[in-house]
């Protein structure tokens, strides 16, 4: 496996040299689809391409040291159904079931568990990177400790990644959900606090489905449950918050319990919240893979659409929350709405001096604003 893993990197490192005089846009040819909001107009779509597709292998999984090796492309949704195998998880699992560990880091990756773990980024230990030039390098906090900090969130500009080292953290197979409902988001983002506070749930999520309805998500890790709900396919999840009291779920569909809607945004295809066109459609539509290809092979229809929908994510510190959530509501007063407290582990290098000392607790809320027009 590891041989395998050379003869890729210093293939792609051989094809960086050679294009390190040409002129143009340049981007990477992946395998996985990518999980960027679509842009019909992105040069992307006709540039030269790197092909990193064959970077798609888990490497070693270590359970006694609760460690994953793995290549940039291994979705998370491959790496989950490995881990479980021995009873662990990513410190960080994405919503969307095709996002991969690579695109978790150069992206930007928030969840449930954020409030403890802050984002993937947050348990990899060591990146494998090849810069424009093809040149490999191995970084992490002690060597070449400044790229190492900055791979997250560049997308790609800094390099390619090629290989992560990351932490795993014990498993059950299975969710309880508790939900709770407040009248406001004020009421809401305390009840976040104190329970931040006390760490006394896994999983923290709340989906505002109105300004008078603020649901809090509350999961735990457990070994037996008295059902299992499904919502991968008829049923719909964020839905069922607004009306549920407590849920139970395996944990493979609670990491990814919100893939089949991709949130919500099926609410913008006609119909396809209703069990008819779900039951004869789903298996084509539903999925947040199956929406961003359609997005892709409807590309010249999209360039048509002069106001597509604002899937945006928006975090905002503690001192902060007060005055966005009034912005918000009288400005732009679109649900649902994701919130996700994220809590970084350790202080970024990369923020500004200035604004860190305004906000020493590393706290911010992920304020989710997906299919607003």
């Amino acid at each position: 496996m590891l041989k395998a893993h050379l003869e890729k990197i210093h293939r792609i490192a051989d094809a960086l040299k050679q294009e390190a005089t040409a002129k143009g846009h340049l981007s990477l040819k992946k395998a996985a689809v990518s999980h960027v909001v679509p842009n019909p107009n992105d040069p992307k779509h006709s540039d030269r391409k790197v092909n990193i597709r064959d970077l798609k292998t888990i490497l070693k999984i270590d359970a006694k040291h609760k460690l994953c090796i793995a290549e940039p492309g291994v979705t998370f949704c491959e790496l989950v159904a490995e881990t479980l195998k021995v009873g662990l998880v990513p410190y960080l699992v994405p919503e969307l079931k095709t996002i991969t560990v690579g695109g978790a880091v150069s992206g930007c990756s928030v969840e449930s568990l954020s409030y403890r773990h802050g984002g993937f980024h947050d348990s990899c230990l060591e990146y494998e990177v090849i810069t424009a030039a093809g040149h490999i390098l191995t970084c992490s906090p002690q060597q070449y400790a400044e790229l190492f900090h900055m791979m997250h969130g560049s997308y790609g500009t800094l390099g390619i990644l090629s290989k992560l080292t990351f932490k795993l953290m014990d498993a059950k197979p299975f969710v309880k959900m508790t939900y709770r409902t407040y009248p406001s988001i004020a009421r809401l983002l305390e009840a976040m606090t104190a329970h931040r506070h006390k760490k006394d749930v896994e999983f923290m999520d709340a989906i505002v489905h109105a300004p008078d309805q603020a649901v809090l998500c509350l999961g735990h890790f457990v070994d037996d449950v008295p059902y299992t709900s499904d919502y991968t396919f008829l049923n719909i999840f964020y839905k069922s918050t607004r009306t549920r009291q407590e849920d139970y779920l395996s944990t493979t569909d609670y990491l990814f319990r919100y893939d089949t809607e991709c949130h919500w945004m099926t609410r913008t295809l006609p119909g396809m919240e209703t069990k008819l066109l779900r039951f004869l459609l789903g298996k084509f539509l539903l999925s947040s893979t199956n929406l961003l290809k359609w997005s892709q092979r409807l590309r010249s229809l999209l360039r048509l659409d002069k106001r597509p929908d604002v899937v945006v994510d928006v975090f905002i510190p503690p001192q902060a929350v007060d005055r966005f959530c009034r912005f918000y509501q009288d400005k732009i007063n679109y649900y649902p709405l994701w919130i996700v407290p994220y809590q970084s582990p350790a202080p970024y290098p990369w923020i500004n001096d200035t604004f860190a000392k305004h906000n020493p607790s590393g706290l911010f809320f992920d304020f989710a604003i997906y299919g607003l027009r």
